[in-house]
Protein backbone atom coordinates (compact mmCIF):
# COMPACT_ATOMS: atom_id res chain seq x y z
CA UNK A 1 0.00 0.00 0.00
CA UNK A 2 1.09 3.29 -0.29
CA UNK A 3 1.52 5.62 2.06
CA UNK A 4 0.86 9.50 1.18
CA UNK A 5 2.62 12.00 2.96
CA UNK A 6 0.26 14.38 5.31
CA UNK A 7 0.31 17.91 5.80
CA UNK A 8 1.06 19.50 9.38
CA UNK A 9 -2.69 19.51 9.85
CA UNK A 10 -3.41 16.61 8.92
CA UNK A 11 -0.60 15.06 11.41
CA UNK A 12 -1.40 16.77 14.09
CA UNK A 13 -5.23 15.30 13.51
CA UNK A 14 -4.03 11.75 13.01
CA UNK A 15 -2.18 12.11 16.37
CA UNK A 16 -4.76 13.42 17.94
CA UNK A 17 -7.64 10.83 16.60
CA UNK A 18 -4.93 8.21 17.52
CA UNK A 19 -4.85 9.00 21.62
CA UNK A 20 -6.06 6.57 23.40
CA UNK A 21 -8.81 9.49 25.48
CA UNK A 22 -10.05 10.16 22.04
CA UNK A 23 -10.21 6.51 20.45
CA UNK A 24 -12.77 5.79 23.83
CA UNK A 25 -14.71 9.21 24.23
CA UNK A 26 -15.63 9.29 20.39
CA UNK A 27 -16.34 4.99 20.43
CA UNK A 28 -18.35 5.55 23.60
CA UNK A 29 -19.96 9.03 23.22
CA UNK A 30 -20.07 10.20 20.20
CA UNK A 31 -22.10 7.12 18.42
CA UNK A 32 -18.88 4.77 17.73
CA UNK A 33 -19.91 3.63 14.22
CA UNK A 34 -20.71 7.06 12.72
CA UNK A 35 -18.45 9.92 14.20
CA UNK A 36 -20.04 12.86 12.90
CA UNK A 37 -23.13 15.79 13.13
CA UNK A 38 -25.98 13.99 13.12
CA UNK A 39 -29.75 15.58 12.01
CA UNK A 40 -31.52 15.18 15.06
CA UNK A 41 -35.44 14.68 14.34
CA UNK A 42 -35.71 15.20 18.31
CA UNK A 43 -34.08 17.81 20.58
CA UNK A 44 -33.01 14.97 23.00
CA UNK A 45 -32.51 12.16 20.47
CA UNK A 46 -29.96 9.26 20.48
CA UNK A 47 -26.67 10.44 19.35
CA UNK A 48 -26.24 7.03 17.12
CA UNK A 49 -29.20 7.68 15.21
CA UNK A 50 -29.62 11.34 14.21
CA UNK A 51 -25.73 10.54 13.07
CA UNK A 52 -26.98 7.62 11.10
CA UNK A 53 -29.81 9.61 9.42
CA UNK A 54 -27.44 11.88 8.34
CA UNK A 55 -25.82 9.21 6.45
CA UNK A 56 -28.74 8.10 4.95
CA UNK A 57 -29.48 11.94 3.06
CA UNK A 58 -26.17 12.18 1.71
CA UNK A 59 -27.05 8.92 0.10
CA UNK A 60 -29.95 10.43 -1.06
CA UNK A 61 -28.19 13.63 -2.10
CA UNK A 62 -26.24 11.29 -4.45
CA UNK A 63 -29.01 10.87 -6.99
CA UNK A 64 -26.93 9.12 -9.15
CA UNK A 65 -29.74 6.63 -11.13
CA UNK A 66 -29.12 3.28 -10.50
CA UNK A 67 -26.75 3.47 -7.71
CA UNK A 68 -26.51 0.73 -5.57
CA UNK A 69 -29.04 -1.04 -8.33
CA UNK A 70 -26.82 -4.54 -8.69
CA UNK A 71 -26.69 -2.99 -12.33
CA UNK A 72 -23.10 -1.83 -12.34
CA UNK A 73 -20.44 -1.44 -9.74
CA UNK A 74 -20.10 2.26 -8.26
CA UNK A 75 -17.07 3.10 -6.21
CA UNK A 76 -16.89 5.35 -3.40
CA UNK A 77 -13.98 6.83 -1.96
CA UNK A 78 -14.54 8.23 1.42
CA UNK A 79 -12.38 11.19 2.74
CA UNK A 80 -11.85 10.62 6.05
CA UNK A 81 -14.04 7.68 6.86
CA UNK A 82 -13.12 7.14 11.12
CA UNK A 83 -14.46 4.01 11.93
CA UNK A 84 -16.79 3.27 8.55
CA UNK A 85 -19.94 3.98 9.86
CA UNK A 86 -20.78 5.36 6.22
CA UNK A 87 -18.80 2.86 3.86
CA UNK A 88 -20.58 0.07 5.59
CA UNK A 89 -23.94 1.56 5.11
CA UNK A 90 -22.98 2.64 1.64
CA UNK A 91 -22.08 -1.36 1.19
CA UNK A 92 -25.44 -2.33 2.04
CA UNK A 93 -26.46 -1.24 -1.37
CA UNK A 94 -25.91 -3.63 -4.59
CA UNK A 95 -22.49 -3.53 -6.20
CA UNK A 96 -21.12 -0.68 -4.23
CA UNK A 97 -17.68 -0.50 -3.45
CA UNK A 98 -15.63 1.71 -0.89
CA UNK A 99 -12.24 3.01 -1.02
CA UNK A 100 -11.65 4.33 2.50
CA UNK A 101 -9.21 7.46 3.10
CA UNK A 102 -8.59 7.85 6.90
CA UNK A 103 -5.12 9.07 8.64
CA UNK A 104 -5.63 7.83 11.86
CA UNK A 105 -4.04 4.42 12.07
CA UNK A 106 -6.03 3.48 15.55
CA UNK A 107 -9.47 4.53 13.49
CA UNK A 108 -8.40 2.39 10.74
CA UNK A 109 -8.26 -0.85 13.39
CA UNK A 110 -11.55 -0.35 14.69
CA UNK A 111 -13.09 0.32 10.96
CA UNK A 112 -11.17 -3.01 9.16
CA UNK A 113 -12.40 -4.86 12.69
CA UNK A 114 -16.19 -3.82 12.23
CA UNK A 115 -16.23 -4.44 8.92
CA UNK A 116 -15.21 -8.15 9.18
CA UNK A 117 -17.51 -8.94 12.17
CA UNK A 118 -20.39 -7.32 9.90
CA UNK A 119 -18.97 -9.48 6.46
CA UNK A 120 -18.26 -6.20 4.57
CA UNK A 121 -14.66 -6.55 4.14
CA UNK A 122 -14.30 -7.64 1.03
CA UNK A 123 -16.33 -4.92 -0.28
CA UNK A 124 -14.43 -1.81 2.08
CA UNK A 125 -10.71 -0.87 1.45
CA UNK A 126 -9.24 0.94 4.03
CA UNK A 127 -6.16 3.11 3.53
CA UNK A 128 -4.26 4.32 6.06
CA UNK A 129 -3.62 7.65 3.88
CA UNK A 130 -4.12 11.39 3.58
CA UNK A 131 -7.34 12.67 1.09
CA UNK A 132 -4.39 15.33 0.59
CA UNK A 133 -2.65 12.87 -1.31
CA UNK A 134 -4.66 9.58 -2.42
CA UNK A 135 -3.27 6.57 -3.61
CA UNK A 136 -5.93 5.85 -5.99
CA UNK A 137 -5.64 6.48 -9.94
CA UNK A 138 -7.14 9.06 -11.94
CA UNK A 139 -10.65 9.18 -12.93
CA UNK A 140 -11.78 5.71 -10.74
CA UNK A 141 -14.64 7.41 -8.80
CA UNK A 142 -18.12 7.52 -9.46
CA UNK A 143 -18.74 9.03 -5.57
CA UNK A 144 -16.34 11.22 -3.09
CA UNK A 145 -18.03 11.13 0.22
CA UNK A 146 -16.71 12.88 3.04
CA UNK A 147 -18.85 14.06 6.39
CA UNK A 148 -16.66 16.50 8.74
CA UNK A 149 -13.47 15.47 7.84
CA UNK A 150 -11.83 18.11 5.51
CA UNK A 151 -11.67 20.53 7.91
CA UNK A 152 -8.54 19.10 9.42
CA UNK A 153 -6.55 19.74 6.04
CA UNK A 154 -4.10 22.09 5.80
CA UNK A 155 -4.51 22.31 2.17
CA UNK A 156 -8.50 22.37 1.55
CA UNK A 157 -8.05 23.40 -2.05
CA UNK A 158 -5.80 20.47 -2.71
CA UNK A 159 -8.20 18.24 -1.20
CA UNK A 160 -11.10 18.98 -3.39
CA UNK A 161 -8.35 18.92 -6.52
CA UNK A 162 -7.95 15.65 -5.56
CA UNK A 163 -11.59 14.93 -5.62
CA UNK A 164 -11.86 16.04 -8.84
CA UNK A 165 -8.86 14.07 -9.91
CA UNK A 166 -10.43 10.75 -8.93
CA UNK A 167 -13.90 11.55 -10.31
CA UNK A 168 -14.82 9.94 -13.59
CA UNK A 169 -16.89 12.96 -15.65
CA UNK A 170 -20.30 12.64 -14.06
CA UNK A 171 -19.53 11.61 -10.76
CA UNK A 172 -20.58 13.50 -7.55
CA UNK A 173 -19.13 14.31 -4.48
CA UNK A 174 -21.13 14.70 -1.25
CA UNK A 175 -19.98 16.64 2.07
CA UNK A 176 -20.45 17.89 5.34
CA UNK A 177 -17.81 19.66 7.81
CA UNK A 178 -18.75 22.58 9.91
CA UNK A 179 -17.20 25.52 8.57
CA UNK A 180 -17.30 29.36 9.45
CA UNK A 181 -20.16 31.33 8.28
CA UNK A 182 -19.50 33.23 5.21
CA UNK A 183 -17.82 36.78 5.67
CA UNK A 184 -16.54 35.83 9.73
CA UNK A 185 -12.99 36.65 10.25
CA UNK A 186 -10.66 33.83 11.80
CA UNK A 187 -9.73 35.86 14.60
CA UNK A 188 -13.45 36.04 16.17
CA UNK A 189 -12.81 31.72 15.81
CA UNK A 190 -9.83 31.42 18.02
CA UNK A 191 -10.98 29.71 20.75
CA UNK A 192 -12.58 27.02 18.60
CA UNK A 193 -9.35 26.94 16.00
CA UNK A 194 -7.02 26.35 18.81
CA UNK A 195 -8.47 24.04 20.92
CA UNK A 196 -7.97 21.54 17.26
CA UNK A 197 -5.01 23.24 16.11
CA UNK A 198 -6.24 24.81 13.16
CA UNK A 199 -5.06 28.59 11.39
CA UNK A 200 -8.73 28.65 9.93
CA UNK A 201 -11.93 27.05 8.76
CA UNK A 202 -13.51 27.32 5.18
CA UNK A 203 -17.32 28.30 4.38
CA UNK A 204 -20.08 27.74 1.86
CA UNK A 205 -18.48 30.34 -0.36
CA UNK A 206 -14.93 29.37 0.10
CA UNK A 207 -15.72 25.31 -0.81
CA UNK A 208 -17.36 27.20 -3.98
CA UNK A 209 -14.71 29.42 -4.98
CA UNK A 210 -12.55 25.90 -4.35
CA UNK A 211 -14.42 23.70 -6.27
CA UNK A 212 -14.76 25.90 -9.19
CA UNK A 213 -10.79 25.94 -8.96
CA UNK A 214 -11.15 22.46 -9.12
CA UNK A 215 -13.31 22.37 -11.90
CA UNK A 216 -16.28 21.20 -10.11
CA UNK A 217 -19.93 22.75 -10.20
CA UNK A 218 -21.43 23.00 -7.12
CA UNK A 219 -25.14 21.46 -7.13
CA UNK A 220 -26.23 21.72 -3.88
CA UNK A 221 -26.13 23.64 -0.53
CA UNK A 222 -28.34 23.26 2.07
CA UNK A 223 -27.54 25.15 5.50
CA UNK A 224 -28.65 22.76 8.56
CA UNK A 225 -27.06 24.86 11.15
CA UNK A 226 -28.95 24.51 13.86
CA UNK A 227 -27.80 20.96 13.81
CA UNK A 228 -24.28 21.47 14.60
CA UNK A 229 -26.01 23.40 17.53
CA UNK A 230 -28.21 20.54 18.75
CA UNK A 231 -25.07 17.93 18.06
CA UNK A 232 -22.58 19.14 19.93
CA UNK A 233 -25.05 20.73 22.49
CA UNK A 234 -25.96 16.64 22.79
CA UNK A 235 -22.54 15.33 23.09
CA UNK A 236 -22.21 18.06 25.77
CA UNK A 237 -25.06 16.65 27.98
CA UNK A 238 -24.20 13.04 27.27
CA UNK A 239 -20.75 14.13 28.66
CA UNK A 240 -22.13 15.61 31.68
CA UNK A 241 -24.49 12.79 32.12
CA UNK A 242 -21.86 10.08 32.38
CA UNK A 243 -19.06 11.87 33.47
CA UNK A 244 -18.23 9.49 36.07
CA UNK A 245 -18.54 6.52 33.64
CA UNK A 246 -16.14 8.03 31.16
CA UNK A 247 -13.40 8.77 33.63
CA UNK A 248 -12.43 5.07 34.27
CA UNK A 249 -11.47 4.81 30.41
CA UNK A 250 -10.76 8.16 29.88
CA UNK A 251 -8.39 11.55 31.32
CA UNK A 252 -10.32 14.03 33.53
CA UNK A 253 -7.91 16.52 31.49
CA UNK A 254 -9.14 15.10 28.18
CA UNK A 255 -12.93 15.26 29.66
CA UNK A 256 -12.75 18.81 31.05
CA UNK A 257 -11.17 20.37 27.84
CA UNK A 258 -13.60 18.47 25.45
CA UNK A 259 -16.06 19.65 27.74
CA UNK A 260 -14.67 23.02 27.57
CA UNK A 261 -14.50 22.65 23.62
CA UNK A 262 -17.75 21.56 22.76
CA UNK A 263 -19.02 24.86 24.64
CA UNK A 264 -17.33 26.80 22.14
CA UNK A 265 -18.65 25.41 19.04
CA UNK A 266 -22.53 25.34 20.44
CA UNK A 267 -21.76 29.39 21.54
CA UNK A 268 -19.77 29.68 17.83
CA UNK A 269 -23.01 28.27 16.38
CA UNK A 270 -25.55 30.25 18.24
CA UNK A 271 -23.46 33.70 17.34
CA UNK A 272 -23.50 32.69 14.36
CA UNK A 273 -19.82 32.88 13.35
CA UNK A 274 -20.56 28.85 12.70
CA UNK A 275 -22.46 27.09 9.79
CA UNK A 276 -22.59 23.78 8.94
CA UNK A 277 -24.84 21.62 5.94
CA UNK A 278 -25.04 19.07 3.64
CA UNK A 279 -23.43 20.25 -0.11
CA UNK A 280 -22.96 18.08 -3.73
CA UNK A 281 -20.75 18.91 -6.21
CA UNK A 282 -20.33 17.80 -10.10
CA UNK A 283 -17.89 17.18 -11.91
CA UNK A 284 -18.97 18.23 -15.65
CA UNK A 285 -19.57 15.27 -18.81
CA UNK A 286 -16.81 17.48 -20.88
Amino acid sequence: MIQSPYSDAATTAASYYDSTDADHFYADIWGGEDIHIGLYAEADEAIAAASRRTVDTLIDLIGIKGLGDGQAECLVVDFGSGYGGAARRLCQRPNVKVEAINISAVENDRHRLLNRETGVDKSITVHNASFEAVPLADGCADVIWSQDAILHSGDRQTVLHEASRLLKPGGVMVMTDPMAADGVAAESLSAILKRIHLQDLGSPERYKSWADAAGLERTHWIDRTPMLIRHYSRVREELKQRREQLTRRISADYLERMDAGLGHWVEGGQAGRLCWGLMRFRKPLH
